[in-house]
């Protein structure tokens, strides 16, 4: 048996961060997927499917995920139940994430100047080792490029050819 999905689209809304009783982060949020064929106004349709994340993933997500960003999800789907308050059965399906992947850089400036988040962070359910971040992740990628034009001092040794 196998129970595994993955979606690429844009978060509806900023994350949101809560943490559970026991002090577990989680994560709660809303992507937008495309459909791929248009509706009856020629209009494109998309699907809104809610996405969950657990620990450092959880965490992770609330601090760099922003409405409106690409985004890349794997994990699993889950179906629950509760009753609400009228006494009525309440069915939710949604996306246990354990893998998100950030798939363009801050579109805003704030909150780290715009560096590059291609990187995936792997939450973990399950998983041993203590990889539960990616430890490859660099917030400080600068462009070798950007001295505005002036020429670049490099000698013919240093040339490969």
């Amino acid at each position: 048996m196998l129970n595994r999905v993955i979606l690429i689209g844009r978060l509806t809304r900023d994350p949101e961060l809560r943490y559970t009783p026991a002090g577990v982060a989680v994560t709660q949020f809303t992507l937008a997927v495309d459909r791929p064929f248009t509706g009856q106004g020629g209009e494109r349709e998309a699907d809104f499917i809610p996405v969950v994340t657990w620990r450092q993933l959880a965490e992770t997500c609330a601090n760099y995920l922003r409405k409106g960003r690409l985004t890349a999800v794997e994990g699993r789907i889950q179906v629950r139940n509760y009753e609400n308050n009228e006494g009525k059965r309440v069915y939710v399906t949604e996306v246990i994430a354990d893998n998100v992947r950030f798939l363009e850089s801050n579109r805003d400036n704030s909150g780290g100047g715009g560096n590059r988040e291609e990187s995936p962070f792997n939450g973990g359910s399950g998983t041993s080792g203590g990889n539960r971040g990616n430890s490859n992740y660099s917030r400080n990628n600068q462009d070798p490029f950007s001295d505005e034009g002036k020429p670049i001092d490099i000698s013919d040794d240093d040339l490969p050819f």
